[in-house]
């Protein structure tokens, strides 16, 4: 089976690619020759992940799945949601994103917060949605340098250390990412197909 993902980021694709089990191939955006900057302007996590699977299968026609994952911060009403990776300007950088959140929750107590990840999915004709949540905390400074995007100030419920300083198979198996993935690799499972 040969499904192509959504995605330029190469953490995230590193990241997938770990967890899926070897009879699902893995396209990426560079092996179609997918060169362009593929639409987000939905105003929700669902929706952006949708709008890239659509344009995937529309423009190029492979069976294909798309994400998007939002950081959501019960202090903060919910943002950065859907504008996580833009939450500190158009440049997508992930140090002026942690600097401008933990700003934000500078003098605030309440530091609940989770990773959503979905993932929309076109296979057979069909599209399909997986959502995948991890609940944790903001911690007050930077942890740890492995990881990506927020990964340094989040720590998953009953850790006690941040994405950035636990392994990558310990945040497959806990994570938002890894949740949403594991619910695809069960659909896409020789049986259940």
């Amino acid at each position: 089976m040969q499904l192509v993902f959504a995605t330029n980021n190469l953490n995230k694709l590193k990241e997938v690619q770990a967890i899926l089990p070897p009879h699902i191939k893995l396209l990426s955006l560079n092996d179609i020759a997918c060169l362009e900057d593929i639409p987000e302007t939905q105003s929700t996590i669902e929706g952006n992940a949708v709008q890239k699977a659509d344009y995937l299968k529309k423009q190029y026609g492979y069976d294909c799945f798309a994400d998007d994952t939002g950081l959501e911060v019960e202090a903060l009403n919910g943002d950065p949601g859907v504008f996580s990776a833009r939450y500190a300007g158009p440049q997508r950088n992930a140090e002026d994103n942690i600097d401008k959140l933990l700003s934000e929750l500078k003098n605030n107590t309440n530091r609940k917060a989770q990773f959503k990840t979905v993932i929309a999915l076109h296979y057979k004709g069909k599209l399909h949605t997986f959502t995948g949540i991890c609940k944790g905390e903001i911690t007050n400074q930077i942890h740890g340098d492995g990881g990506f995007g927020y990964d340094p100030i989040f720590k998953a419920e009953g850790y006690d250390k941040t994405f950035s300083e636990i392994s990558l198979d310990v945040k497959n198996k806990i994570g938002h990412r890894g949740k949403a993935v594991a619910q695809l690799i069960d659909f896409l499972n020789p049986v259940n197909s």
